[in-house]
């Protein structure tokens, strides 16, 4: 008698630890008190983040509120554009202005965006030192700390390749994760940062 009782409650207290597992597992997998910050998709974007883009606006805004004219130069591009660009300086004239190819850009999954100043005479300069709103500061600093403090990351920051007209907003995800299909979700941010 007093077996089964021993293995009746062996029984139940194993019963009890898969429950547990089972619970665990389940809100890991997905947590009911928590927002996914990813999806997943196969399809590629076509156009910039939502996120993105509403950040560039107010990126152009806030610079406007400064007397700097920015001008976004390049946002989404498709990787056959990106592998054209990559072409330059190798199999086409120019200069290389990328180590990316198709595919390997967070250009090309709407999460980038270049960028450059604009003159009182329509000219639109990558020139470092120019202060336009002469306020003694170089405005493509002034911008790029703009940028930084609505969440973009500065290629001008890279060790290695520096992109200084580049600005991305990756949301922890590398180009690994998004060529296996994870994108960020519309609301990763909140999008209201002035």
């Amino acid at each position: 008698m007093k077996r089964k009782r021993i293995g009746n409650s062996i029984y139940l207290l194993i019963l009890v630890l898969v429950a547990i597992l089972f619970i665990i597992e389940f809100f890991k997998e997905s947590n009911p008190f928590t927002e996914s910050k990813i999806n997943h998709s196969d399809s590629f974007p076509t156009e910039l983040h939502p996120i993105v883009k509403e950040r560039s606006n107010q990126l152009i805004q806030q610079a406007a509120d400064k007397g700097i004219v920015i001008v976004i130069t390049d946002g989404f591009r498709s990787s056959e554009d990106q592998d054209r660009l990559y072409e330059k300086g190798r199999s086409t004239e120019g200069n290389i202005v990328t180590y990316a190819k198709g595919g390997e850009s967070y250009h090309n999954f709407g999460l980038a965006i270049d960028f450059a100043l604009k003159t009182p005479s329509g000219n639109v300069v990558w020139d470092m030192q120019y202060d336009g709103n002469k306020n003694g500061k170089a405005d493509w600093t002034e911008v790029v700390n703009m940028a930084k403090a609505l969440g973009f990351e500065w290629g001008g920051d890279w060790a290695q390749f520096k992109d200084y007209p580049h600005l991305e907003m990756n949301f922890g995800l590398s180009i690994a994760d998004l060529k296996n299909g994870d994108r960020p979700a519309d609301s990763s941010m909140t999008a209201d940062t002035n």
